[in-house]
């Protein structure tokens, strides 16, 4: 692939999911610094990144020297998968660019992650649609069968609805008019202690992004405008979906 040789990522996989980020965090930096310089170790606990991380050096060099020398290798009994990253990590891209690139180079990065967010989101909520008239269709027909027994688990149309998604910070915000811009929705949301940007989804209308610097905030912030009324509709405040 042309761009490996500019990746200086290492992508980490199979790490025990029990163990606290902090000290998974500790773990991965002492045993990857005996490769290179390490300038930045990502690692997760939401349900998507769980069980990975990823492991950024200052060289491609050394990442490559790195998955080589530790393939395989057991961290609390469980062999590391590792490979390069498919794209540029954020710190690789801040250390060789100026601020003016790395900041373009951030917000098309954000701007394509909330593209796909809200593609995602309106594909569970078509397949949560699609479930429910599923099981609605399928109540004639099963009156004229003898009982059976169900299972209990979670079906993979169960999708859990906006309004139930765990707070995090940042906010989902639908439904807002073509009046209001970036500047308008400024005077709204940056009322509340560690707010940080506003990002409308390209080539959506109505449908923007607000971030703040923790969750508390977020949740301050949801509290407090959910449902307000801009011109004639009520805006619709959600988590972001992770």
């Amino acid at each position: 692939m042309a761009s490996s040789p500019s990746i200086s990522t290492v992508y980490v996989q199979n790490l025990e999911e029990r163990v606290k980020i902090p000290q998974l965090s500790g773990l991965l930096r002492t045993l990857f610094s005996e490769f290179g310089t390490v300038v930045d170790i990502v690692a997760k606990k939401n349900l998507k990144a769980k069980g990975q991380a990823f492991i950024v050096y200052d060289d491609p060099a050394n990442a490559k020297s790195a998955i080589d020398e530790l393939q395989g290798f057991k961290l609390f009994d469980k062999p590391m998968r590792l490979s390069l990253a498919k794209s540029r990590s954020d710190k690789s891209v801040e250390i060789a660019s100026s601020s003016e690139v790395y900041e373009l180079y951030k917000r098309n990065r954000l701007a394509e992650k909330d593209k796909r967010l809200v593609a995602e989101a309106a594909d569970n909520e078509r397949r949560s649609k699609q479930g429910h008239g599923q099981v609605t269709s399928s109540r004639l027909s099963k009156l004229s069968k003898p009982p059976v027994l169900k299972p209990t688990g979670p079906t993979t149309s169960q999708v859990v609805p906006d309004e139930y998604l765990p707070p995090n910070r940042t906010l989902f915000l639908q439904q807002i008019p073509d009046g209001y811009d970036v500047d308008a929705l400024h005077a709204i949301y940056s009322r509340f202690e560690g707010f940080r940007e506003i990002r409308f989804v390209p080539g959506r209308r109505g449908l923007a992004f607000v971030e703040y610097a923790g969750e508390q905030a977020a949740i301050a912030a949801r509290e407090s405008t959910s449902g307000m009324k801009l011109g004639e509709s009520s805006l619709k405040v959600s988590f972001q979906r992770q």
